[in-house]
């Protein structure tokens, strides 16, 4: 699951540099540097001298990278269409926004009491 997070973070952000993208996901350096290494040897992602700091390291999705994340995006389409099926449009909008609400920590879901009342 990591994997994907940080290879999505590279598609928004790239090209980045390593630190900048373990600071984004809140990933330990060195977790950092294994993923990335998983994800350079299957040739889904490039590192280059940062143009901006030679020190540094700028990651960049490859072409396969890009394709990979687009099939996996499809694939996640497919299962959410799958497992939505049975919910009529209007349901669907709203359980994307609830998930949503669900995932946004600064936002409670409800104004409830404890009880559900």
């Amino acid at each position: 699951m990591m994997h994907h997070a940080v290879l999505s973070a590279v598609a928004e952000l790239g090209p980045v540099s390593q630190a900048e993208l373990g600071r984004s996901l809140s990933i330990d350096p060195k977790d950092m540097v294994a993923i990335l290494n998983d994800l350079q040897n299957d040739g889904l992602v490039t590192r280059a001298p940062d143009a901006k700091d030679r020190r540094k390291n700028a990651i960049s999705l490859s072409p396969g990278g890009q394709r990979r994340l687009l099939r996996t995006e499809e694939l996640g389409r497919q299962a959410n269409d799958e497992l939505t099926a049975a919910l009529t449009p209007a349901e669907r909008t709203q359980l994307m926004g609830l998930l949503a609400r669900i995932v946004q920590q600064e936002e409670p879901c409800a104004e409830t009491s404890p009880r559900g009342e």
